[in-house]
């Protein structure tokens, strides 16, 4: 479902920057904007229907936003990433409270740079 919604979600993003790079600037912020065109749609109608279809992608592209964001959501564990960081560290802090350092271990018979290795009892 999720791998769906994803596919979608691409498919808007890209549509939608189609349809915003097909718009005329009315702005004229480089000033290139202007010039008439004719034919079958006036310059008024064409940005009237480019910008419906710019809103209704804009809309199922912040709908399928958040339906990715619930997707993942429902995903996660219910703890938060914080949580299970601070449990990790609360339970080695306990381990090595319990037995001293490096009473389990014997020092490296290679060189310094080997690493130490248990006691075979």
């Amino acid at each position: 479902m999720e791998n769906v919604v994803l596919i979608v979600h691409l498919l808007l993003a890209l549509a939608l920057i189609g349809v915003v790079l097909m718009q005329r600037s009315e702005g004229g912020g480089l000033g290139m904007g202007g010039g008439g065109g004719g034919g079958a749609m006036s310059g008024r109608s064409a940005a009237t229907a480019l910008g419906k279809v710019t809103w209704i992608l804009a809309i199922a592209f912040i709908i399928t936003s958040i339906a990715l964001t619930i997707i993942a959501a429902d995903k996660s564990s219910d703890g938060s990433v914080l949580d299970r960081v601070g449990a990790g560290s609360a339970t080695s802090e306990s381990d090595a409270a319990e037995t001293p350092a490096g009473a389990d271990l014997l020092p490296p018979s290679a060189g310094d740079d080997a690493p130490l290795v248990p006691r075979a009892d």
